[in-house]
């Protein structure tokens, strides 16, 4: 039997959050409620459906569940992980032909030469277990410290693997292009490095870069219609993106933000800047943005092709409508559950799915209202 939970619980902001929330209109409460699916997730990060109904579920501990029936395990072979500040078991996603080859892709946060950073592998889903796990990218350089790994991952419809990756705190390394550090990365399937990357053949430059200029994207999908990448990342104090990442482009983090030092002043230039590619959208403050998915159900008929998104600092779900690429209206839900939103999936069933970025923090969907 499904559980339900009210939607009249008060709203606590983030601690230690000292922006304020920009008033926004709110969906309307009964046009949906909240069921939990799974219970009892400890800080649960990325999201994948399985073809016969099951799910995988990371936590960023370092565990990878298989979700099924309402029922969880846990699936064995997943990589050692570096769980300490942002870092961990991050985002799961499955090959295009998983039907076939039954192929899953992890990105993680992993120990490297004295330092620490994102790597990306593959193992085959065998009896609930990944089996023949093998590292595909490492994001180089290895660096201490526990911040900005990023890190989500997507398949666009050629089968070309996307990556993104945090700066790991040094913001340069943004606009360094011998660093795999605030990018997005492409990748064939088996970790090879496409021939028409941007920068392939450049001495001075990685060949899996596809963009740069990026601080920290923790929210990455497909566009329904267009079938283009789109991906929102962390600014600093404010100037929260959403981008289109295209390739060779400088998205100019840090030469140009909408965002402050955090005790105050300008970073960079603000936006636009001429030789770098403006946001497609910006906040300011920061609802600190985690997760991204695109409607399509049938579901909510009034939902579909609205862009959602959570937020982390601000603790709601983000509803945008769009015109072509242009927001042009933005309204909250869950204002009341003070949740802080890591992942969301346009689900098969036509229902909207939501990780909960907490200890004891549950699995849940939005389903129709009575």
């Amino acid at each position: 039997m499904p559980k339900y939970i009210s939607l009249a619980i008060l709203l606590v902001l983030a601690a230690g959050c000292t922006n304020t929330p920009e008033a926004r209109p709110q969906v309307d409460p009964d046009s949906y409620q909240v069921e939990i699916v799974h219970e009892g997730l400890d800080h649960a990060w990325g999201l994948a459906f399985l073809p016969d109904g099951g799910m995988l579920v990371s936590e960023r501990a370092g565990r990878l569940n298989l979700i099924r029936n309402g029922e969880g395990q846990i699936i064995e072979g997943a990589p050692e992980v570096f769980a300490r500040g942002q870092g961990g078991l991050l985002d799961v996603a499955l090959h295009p032909a998983f039907e076939d080859n039954g192929q899953v892709y992890l990105s993680y946060a992993a120990e490297c030469d004295g330092g620490a950073t994102t790597h990306v592998g593959r193992g085959r889903l065998e009896d609930e277990r990944l089996t023949d796990f093998e590292v595909l990218l490492v994001a180089e350089p290895c660096v201490g410290g526990g911040r900005h790994f990023g890190s989500r991952l997507g398949f666009d419809d050629a089968g070309y693997l996307f990556i993104t990756t945090g700066d790991r705190g040094n913001r340069d390394s943004a606009q360094e292009l011998d660093s795999l550090h605030g990018k997005t990365l492409r990748i064939l399937d088996d970790g090879r490095i496409p021939d028409d990357n941007p920068f392939v053949g450049q001495a001075s430059a990685h060949d899996a870069i596809w963009s740069y200029g990026h601080r920290n994207a923790q929210g990455m999908t497909l566009h329904p219609d267009s079938r283009e990448l789109w991906l929102h990342e962390h600014g600093p104090r404010g100037g929260d993106e959403i981008n289109l990442p295209q390739a060779g482009a400088n998205f100019g983090w840090p030469l140009a933000t909408y965002g402050q030092e955090y005790v105050g002043g300008s970073i960079g230039e603000e936006p636009p800047v001429a030789g770098l590619e403006a946001p497609l959208h910006h906040w300011t403050p920061s609802p600190a943005p985690s997760g991204m998915a695109f409607y399509t159900g049938e579901a909510f008929p009034d939902w579909q092709g609205k862009l959602f998104i959570g937020a982390l600092a601000h603790r709601r779900l983000l509803m945008l409508t769009l015109d072509g690429e242009a927001v042009v209206n933005e309204q909250v839900l869950l204002e009341d559950q003070s949740w802080r939103i890591r992942d969301i999936r346009d689900g098969p069933d036509g229902y909207l799915y939501l990780l909960i970025d907490a200890r004891d923090a549950p699995l849940v969907r939005l389903v129709p209202g009575d």
